[in-house]
């Protein structure tokens, strides 16, 4: 009997999973997947089907004991890495929806920011961070370095990060090397076309922080924005 061609079948179920998401996968599809990652160069698709056969289902199979899914043929290796997933999705969960440190409030948000610029004081950074409707941080990261205009970033580049993470209200941050947080008029400029934009598709942007020396100047509150 000839065999099935599995050439390709890897790049294609990546490339499914990058445009539809694991809601397009059967539940041994998503365990073949993740097992990618654990098994390289073989066959992870009836591995999976056995498993699931196995134990049941999905999550019995992660919920499974170290001994017993060595047992049923897997590496150390790879039931280490499948036994780690529920606490990783526990971390992930606890993280997102319990960590109080993620709620930004306007009397905390200045340094929790200029806390985010240590070791970035010897060249221009620009940051950004993003929040659900109830002030939680869903993204905070260094999306450029230089001067703000010539950052390597672009207005839609932060446009669609706020789609992205489904944000209601943004702050833009960006340090002086100077040492002297003073906006220019470019970042005047720059603040008032942002706003516009993000303002187009329903994300507020509360603020834009100029840092320096460990101190930060808010765009906001000086009547600049």
């Amino acid at each position: 009997m000839q065999k099935a061609d599995h050439t390709g079948h890897r790049s294609r179920m990546k490339k499914k999973l990058a445009a539809q998401g694991l809601d397009a996968f059967e539940p041994h599809e998503v365990l073949e997947i993740l097992l990618y990652y654990a098994i390289p160069q073989r066959n992870t698709n009836d591995i999976a089907k056995n498993l699931i056969d196995r134990f049941g289902s999905f999550s019995a199979v992660l919920d499974a004991p170290l001994e017993t899914l060595m047992k049923a043929g897997l590496t150390e290796h790879q039931a280490l890495y499948l036994r780690m997933l529920p606490d990783v999705t526990r971390l992930y969960l606890l993280d997102k929806h319990h960590n109080p440190y993620k709620v930004h409030t306007s009397e905390s948000v200045a340094k929790y920011i200029i806390d985010r610029f240590i070791g970035y004081e010897e060249t221009e950074h620009v940051l950004l961070l993003l929040m659900d409707t109830k002030g939680k941080e869903v993204y905070c990261g260094m999306i450029g370095n230089g001067e703000l205009r010539c950052a390597n970033i672009s207005i839609r580049e932060i446009v669609t990060l706020a789609l992205n993470y489904g944000a209601a209200s943004a702050i833009l941050a960006h340090n002086h090397p100077s040492g002297f947080a003073i906006p220019s008029k470019e970042d005047v400029l720059v603040t008032r076309e942002l706003k516009k934009a993000l303002s187009l598709v329903d994300v507020a942007l509360v603020d834009h922080f100029i840092v320096a020396d460990h101190d930060s100047v808010s765009l906001a509150e000086t009547d600049l924005m």
